[in-house]
């Protein structure tokens, strides 16, 4: 993305613009990205966020049906290999040590896959054998710590689809990176990147920008 924002704004760094990326998404993560051209536009979001003026809200797509319409997490955030042995670097796990990590979770839609159809619950449908129940989640993250929203839904029992580290098993994450996608992992995982997306950022006060879910979510609920 960084290569595509040069070739994008080429005028404006050649004529001494200074480009940056305000916001940051995990690499699999979709939608709104918001970019300063002036460092004078880059302190002025900076500061912005600092003051919690800046609001996301994220879609993702959740293994299993919440028993719950909104739900909040207060639960602080580590990386997992300060405190345990941890063969991804970068993940991170609930620990009182950690830093302060709140989301607001609220179901969207329940839903049921059979045979790889998406269709709404339904009595008969439920009871098939090789029925999965899937959700659509809204996040709303209250702080901004890596990973939040994934280990958040992954530690209250609904992981996110596709998601290699905090779903079904780590191990599958070190696959992919050796072997890339597989039919194994496809079985696994269902979807070659987590499903999750950023669906609208909005500066309290001035405006929003919203951003629908892309087609490949977007086939996988419906």
């Amino acid at each position: 993305m960084w290569k595509e924002l040069r070739e994008l704004f080429a005028f404006e760094i050649a004529s001494g613009g200074q480009v940056s990326i305000v916001n940051r998404l995990d690499r699999e993560t979709s939608g709104l990205v918001l970019v300063a051209k002036t460092s004078t536009a880059a302190r002025r979001f900076g500061l912005l966020m600092q003051q919690q003026r800046v609001k996301k809200e994220y879609l993702a797509i959740v293994w299993g049906w919440p028993e719950w319409e909104h739900y909040f997490v207060d639960a602080r955030l580590c990386r997992q290999g300060k405190h345990q042995n941890s063969v991804i670097w970068l993940k991170q796990m609930i620990h009182p040590s950690g830093a302060p990590a709140q989301t607001e979770f609220h179901v969207e839609r329940r839903f049921i896959r059979s045979n790889g159809m998406a269709r709404p619950p339904g009595p008969l449908l439920g009871n098939a054998p090789d029925a999965e129940k899937f959700s659509l989640i809204r996040a709303v993250p209250r702080t901004g710590r890596t990973h939040q929203i994934r280990v958040h839904l992954s530690a209250i029992g609904h992981p996110i689809v596709g998601d290699k580290i905090y779903g079904p098993d780590e191990r599958l994450y070190l696959q992919f990176i050796e072997s890339g996608w597989t039919p194994e992992l496809k079985q696994r995982l269902l979807l070659p990147r987590h499903a999750l997306h950023s669906a609208k950022l909005a500066i309290e006060g001035e405006r929003e920008w919203a951003s629908p879910l892309p087609s490949d979510l977007a086939q996988f609920i419906s």
